[in-house]
């Protein structure tokens, strides 16, 4: 059940019986042909998916994140790390303060994790609290389901291409994009990357089956939902 779907009784009803909740952290930033929201709406979408049946509150998705590389492809936005840290431990406080012990961040975003440090310095200062740091994508059996159905897969490829992160009457590009050196292109700035980049796909395909996707998220939902019940 999503928060923006509760009011405040309802909030600390739930909370007489179970102190769970799940923020979902995602960010702003090309994602070649896809939504610049990607991240955002895939955090969300699987934090929400796999807490459904459970009953347990998810959060409003935190929209902007940690993306200094891709600064010379408009619409990206990027917070400096400092204050995407300070943001989460305020988070984390006032989830406390209302009443909530056991925090899941599924987090979109390979630029956030950063955050995972700050949640562990948290729980250094809150001992009564448990936070655990979920990347979606990459944890161990979706992962393995990407790499089953096509191993070259990255950034703005074919695996971020789904159904609710596609723009309308956008076509993909109908071919395997080379891996781009990331070791190069981690030494040069926001429009270094962009001329290394060109349309900001990592490499790999555009777009695969949604039969390809669905499984995958699948997966996914199901690998989130293990870690909301296993508290």
């Amino acid at each position: 059940m999503k928060i923006s779907e509760m009011n405040w009784f309802q909030v600390e009803q739930y909370l007489k019986s179970d102190d769970r909740a799940v923020v979902p952290l995602g960010c702003t930033e090309q994602h070649a042909y896809l939504s610049l929201s990607v991240d955002s709406i895939l955090a969300e979408r699987v934090a929400t998916e796999a807490a459904e049946p459970l009953g347990v509150p998810v959060f409003p998705v935190v929209g902007y994140g940690i993306t200094p590389y891709f600064m010379a492809y408009p619409g990206t936005v990027s917070l400096k790390a400092d204050t995407y840290l300070r943001m989460l431990t305020d988070i984390l406080d006032s989830l406390r303060r209302t009443g909530f012990r056991r925090i899941l961040f599924v987090n979109g975003h390979g630029g956030n994790t950063p955050g995972h440090t700050a949640a562990i310095e948290w729980m250094g200062q809150n001992p009564d609290c448990r936070v655990k740091f979920h990347n979606w994508w990459n944890a161990p059996k979706t992962f393995e389901k990407v790499k089953q159905i096509d191993p070259v897969a990255s950034h703005a490829s074919w695996m971020e291409n789904f159904p609710w992160t596609r723009l309308p009457n956008i076509a993909q590009p109908d071919h395997q994009k080379p891996m781009v050196d990331l070791d190069r292109m981690r030494t040069f700035g926001p429009e270094g990357v962009r001329e290394i980049l060109g349309d900001g796909n990592f490499g790999g395909r555009y777009q695969r089956s949604d039969e390809d996707m669905n499984a995958i998220w699948s997966v996914a939902i199901d690998e989130t939902r293990a870690l909301i019940e296993s508290w």
